[in-house]
């Protein structure tokens, strides 16, 4: 899919057209750029008309996206088989060194705070945004290295379009700027159990007790 310097019009299942126009990147892999100012934001802030009816909000739905993931277990799945579980999600890529590293220790921060208040049906997930690098087999070995083995860490790999298509959902953006580094968001987003987005948390290192409180109550 074509994107830089161009419009991006994408119609699918999920009930809305998204429509993308150029290009904001947070945080390179690469050569280091300004910091991203800390944000946390609300769904209603970011896309008001997603909370308007209870229909729409239905469509807006990621279990409606009509694509299928190889977790790090080698299993395929589709975003409709984790109905009834609150998502934690992030997009990163394993051989990142920069960005992805506090990415990844944001979302071991936030389980490690939400794990003694909150029911079991939570998933922290893991999409990468690198799948001819990060194999099902490779994501297996990061998850191990880096103690997120448990049932509640699930890791992604997909095709390159439906990768992009689940982006454009989050609106994170992100470009290959070299054989092997990627510019991208940092964004970590909160699903509720019917695959409704509820919540972003945008920056590195940022405070995210919001993020946390909001994860609880949304587990109970």
């Amino acid at each position: 899919m074509h994107f830089r310097g161009c419009q991006i019009k994408i119609v699918g299942r999920i009930g809305r057209t998204l429509i993308l126009t150029g290009m904001c990147f947070g945080m390179s892999c690469g050569t280091p750029r300004r910091p991203p100012q800390p944000q946390t934001t609300e769904i209603h802030e970011l896309q008001e008309p997603v909370l308007a009816t209870e229909d729409l909000n239905d469509e807006m739905s990621i279990f409606h996206l009509p694509s299928f993931w190889h977790t790090q277990n080698q299993d395929t799945i589709e975003f409709k088989d984790l109905k009834g579980n609150v998502l934690v999600v992030v997009m990163f890529y394993t051989s990142c060194k920069a960005a992805c590293p506090r990415l990844v220790a944001d979302m071991q921060s936030i389980e490690a705070k939400v794990r003694p208040s909150a029911k079991k049906n939570i998933k922290y997930v893991l999409v990468t945004i690198d799948p001819e690098v990060d194999t099902p087999n490779k994501l297996k070995k990061f998850s191990k290295i880096n103690k997120m083995d448990g049932d509640q860490w699930l890791f992604l790999h997909s095709d390159e379009e439906s990768i992009r298509l689940f982006a454009n959902v989050l609106s994170v953006k992100y470009a290959q700027i070299s054989p092997i580094d990627f510019s991208h968001s940092n964004i970590i987003s909160v699903f509720d159990e019917h695959g409704i987005l509820q919540h972003q948390q945008e920056g590195l290192g940022v405070d995210n007790e919001e993020t946390v409180n909001k994860i609880i109550n949304l587990s109970h």
